[in-house]
Formats: C-alpha cells, sequence, structure tokens
C-alpha cells in the first residue's frame, strides 16, 4: 500500500479513550436520568446498569481480542470476512452502517433542542409539520450548520476530530464533576427512595436501554490503522472505555438521585440540570449541565462519523461499495467522501422534524445488536479455526466470554422482537429495516455478478 493510501497513524491512549467514551456518552445522561429513577428506583437503576454494562462489556472483550489480532480500518467487515465469509460479512457491515449514519442524522435535530433549554429564542418560526413534527427555521439551519461544521471538522483530519472529541469530552467531565461532588457535599440520602420501584419490572424497563446507551466502544475497531498503539493496547482501551462510560452513567444516575426527591425526579423534563441547580442553589450550574449534554451530543456525533466513514472505505476495499468511498484524501488522509456523505444526509435530516428520526434510531439500535451477535459467533469460529493465530490481547476463558456474547446478543435481539414490551413499532420501524436490507440486497448482487463477469460488469 502506497503511502498515498495509507491512514495517518496519530492517535494515542487518551485520543482513544476520549473517542470511544464521547461515542457512548450522548444526550441520555442529562435527559433520561429522571425517567430511570422513576422506573426502576435509585438502587434498581443501578441494578441495571451494572447487569447491562457486563453485558456489553462481555461482547466488548470479544471486539478487543480482534481488533488487536486484525487492527484494520472497518473493524467488524474485517473480522466476519475471515471468519463467516463476504456474504455474512456484508450483512454485519451493512446493519453497522445503518446503525452509525441515524445516529448521525438524529444529533442533527437533537443539537437544536438541546440548545432551545438554554436559548429559546433560536425558534424562527414553522416551515411546515411532517408526520405531526413541527420543522423549526431555526432548528433547520443551527442542525445542518453543526452537520457541516463537523463533517468539516473530519475531513480535515483524524487528529482535528480527535482534538474536537478531547476538548468537548473535558467539558463533560467536569459538568459531570459538578454534579456527583454536589450530591457528596449536600445529597440527601432520603431522596433516593424508593430503592427500588414498584413494580421491580422497572429495572428490566431500563437494562433494555443500556446496550443502546454504551453503543460506540466500536468505534475503536473502526479507526484501528489510525492508533499508533501496540496492538494489545488496543484492546485494553477499549475495555477501559466501556468501564468508564458504565461508571459514569451510575454515578450520574446516582448524584440525582441523592439531589431530587421521587416526586421531583418523575415531574423534572431534564432532571440532571435540575438536581445540579437544587444542589448547588445556583442557577447556572443546571446551565452548565445542560452545556454537559451538548458537548455529549458532539461527542458521539464525531464518533460516529470517524466509525461510519470508515465503515464505507472498508466495504469499497471490498468491492460490495463504489470505489469512490475507498479513496483517501491526499492531503489529511480521511476518507473524505464517506465524511461528505454522511455529513449532507445530517445536513438534510432537520428538514424531517423529530418524528420520522426516532424511528430510524430505533431501528438502528437493533441493527446494531445484530453486528455484535456477528462479532460474537466471529470470535468463536476464529477460535476454533485459527486457534494458532497471533492475539496480541488475548481473552482468557473464550468459551465463556464467546458463547456469554453470543447468548446476551441474541437477549438483546428479542428485546426487538414483536412479543417484547419494547418491540419495534410496525409499520414505521419495522419498513425502514426492510428499505435499508433491500438496498443491501442489491448491493450485494451487483457484488456477485461483479465478481463472476467481471469485464462485463465493469
Amino acid at each position: 500500500m502506497s503511502e498515498s493510501t495509507r491512514f495517518a497513524k496519530v492517535l494515542k491512549s487518551r485520543e482513544v479513550v476520549s473517542l470511544a467514551f464521547g461515542a457512548m456518552i450522548g444526550w441520555s445522561w442529562v435527559l433520561m436520568t429522571g425517567v430511570w429513577l422513576t422506573d426502576a428506583g435509585s438502587l434498581g437503576t443501578l441494578i441495571a446498569f451494572a447487569v447491562g454494562g457486563f453485558a456489553v462489556a462481555l461482547i466488548g472483550l470479544t471486539y478487543s481480542e480482534l481488533a488487536a489480532a486484525m487492527p484494520k480500518a472497518g473493524g467488524e467487515h474485517i473480522y466476519t470476512q475471515r471468519a463467516l465469509g463476504h456474504r455474512w460479512s456484508f450483512a454485519c457491515t451493512w446493519a453497522l452502517l445503518f446503525s452509525y449514519v441515524n445516529v448521525c442524522l438524529f444529533e442533527a435535530v437533537a443539537l437544536p433542542s438541546a440548545v432551545e433549554y438554554l436559548l429559546p429564542e433560536i425558534r424562527l418560526g414553522t416551515l411546515w409539520t411532517f408526520l405531526g413534527s413541527d420543522v423549526d427555521l431555526g432548528f433547520v439551519l443551527l442542525g445542518a450548520g453543526a452537520a457541516a461544521a463537523v463533517a468539516w471538522i473530519n475531513v480535515l483530519g483524524i487528529r482535528t476530530a480527535a482534538f474536537m472529541q478531547m476538548l468537548v469530552t473535558g467539558l463533560i467531565i467536569l459538568s459531570g464533576a459538578l454534579l456527583i461532588s454536589g450530591a457528596a457535599a449536600f445529597g440527601n440520602l432520603e431522596n433516593t427512595q424508593p430503592l427500588i420501584a414498584t413494580p421491580a419490572t422497572g429495572i428490566l424497563a431500563v437494562l433494555i436501554m443500556v446496550p443502546a446507551l454504551l453503543v460506540g466502544f466500536d468505534v475503536i475497531p473502526q479507526s484501528a490503522e489510525e492508533i499508533d498503539l501496540p496492538p494489545n493496547k488496543i484492546g485494553r482501551l477499549l475495555v477501559i472505555s466501556v468501564a468508564c462510560a458504565v461508571g459514569w452513567y451510575v454515578l450520574i444516575a446516582f448524584a440525582v438521585g441523592l439531589g431530587l426527591t421521587s416526586e421531583q425526579q418523575a415531574s423534572s423534563e431534564m432532571a440532571t440540570a435540575d438536581a445540579a441547580r437544587a444542589l448547588w442553589q445556583q442557577p447556572w450550574a443546571g446551565t452548565l449541565l445542560v452545556l454537559g449534554g451538548i458537548g455529549g451530543i458532539l461527542t458521539s456525533w464525531n464518533a460516529f462519523i470517524v466509525g461510519g466513514s470508515r465503515v464505507l472505505y472498508a466495504l469499497a476495499h471490498s468491492g460490495h461499495v463504489p470505489t469512490v468511498f475507498g479513496k483517501l484524501h491526499p492531503t489529511y488522509k480521511t476518507p473524505w467522501v464517506g465524511i461528505a456523505t454522511i455529513g449532507v444526509l445530517s445536513m438534510i435530516a432537520p428538514l424531517f422534524g423529530k418524528t420520522i428520526l426516532v424511528w430510524l434510531i430505533n431501528s438502528g439500535s437493533f441493527a446494531t445488536t445484530i453486528a455484535f451477535l456477528f462479532v460474537a459467533i466471529s470470535f468463536l469460529v476464529l477460535r476454533h479455526r485459527e486457534p494458532e493465530m497471533p492475539r496480541p490481547f488475548k481473552v482468557s476463558h473464550p468459551r465463556l466470554v464467546g458463547y456469554g456474547a453470543v447468548t446476551l446478543s441474541l437477549g438483546l435481539i428479542a428485546a426487538f422482537l414483536p412479543w417484547s414490551d419494547s418491540s419495534l413499532q410496525w409499520p414505521e420501524e419495522w419498513l425502514t429495516i426492510v428499505v435499508w436490507s433491500t438496498l443491501g440486497i442489491l448491493l450485494l448482487i451487483r457484488y456477485e455478478l461483479k465478481a463472476r463477469n467481471p469485464k462485463t460488469t465493469q
């Protein structure tokens, strides 16, 4: 591979951790904490995150071994192709791309909604209503402008994107530290009652959200070719990132439990900000928490553009999508066509309001669990078929980890199916999966026709 077609290896440990941690810490920790505590209780929420975090950690361990063994851009596409062949590999990667792109589209709509909490005057007037959701001019301008900015930062290079990620992650940590220290100094243990909500099945309602909240650690294997570290360290950093994110959610939830009564938690639209304001008795404390939440939107958005563009790069190099997505910028060494494509789609997203994007993010979460299952299966297959393959980060008790990851992935998939209380909506959310799958099938047919008749299909 020539220098002009190589990624720049520039990412160090703190940049890798901030990339993955920022991907997992979005807007939910500010917006949803009161809902979790109301549904499950303070102790119930901790139990849900502990169990869900353990499930994701098992899946993450399979990623860690494979990422260290095959540190190539595209992550899952590389592992599954080696273990399962090109068809299953494409199915896994196509599902993952769907999830990554959906997150980017969602963030373009979530950002103006978050900013409105601080600056209600950003609303400039309703353009139209789409599927019951008002589309405001101010929201469109802010969302589209932010999409263009995040995409441009990513085109400029992974180092620039990583620097932005570290800077904004610092803001998130500062705002969280304010809340947690306020809870330690001024929190009231009586506010944590009830420890477990009635009915206790509320714990399950929170539990099924946890894996979706922790999606994002897999941006590490996506950017593996740009990490300037020993392969075994890549695996360790992935595990560390998941542990940090789980710890973050647990501490934030407990801090809100100490800061607000159960009645206040249930009635609050943004419990994390309200808890910070109540604990410190200062309006600016709530403002800082919302700024931290906005930072979470930006870090998640940034990380998933990194991941999505590298997935497209890997698909292009395997011949499954047009080759233009496999080209690197001659100066910045980034897959700029993929970045620009995701950026343009994100700029368009605010024109459709919130309703359709909620459908997309839910169906995208289902697609991610499909990718988790394929990676866990690939881990087991490669352990059996290629036991001598060099594994710089080697998981102990591989059968326990591998079969545990497969079982938990199947459990997560089941949570989206029609018999579950958290099932995807019919027809809206299932139709988005059908449409995306149909497009994938057409690309796969194109690939196989080209492979059989290279001269006539070029």
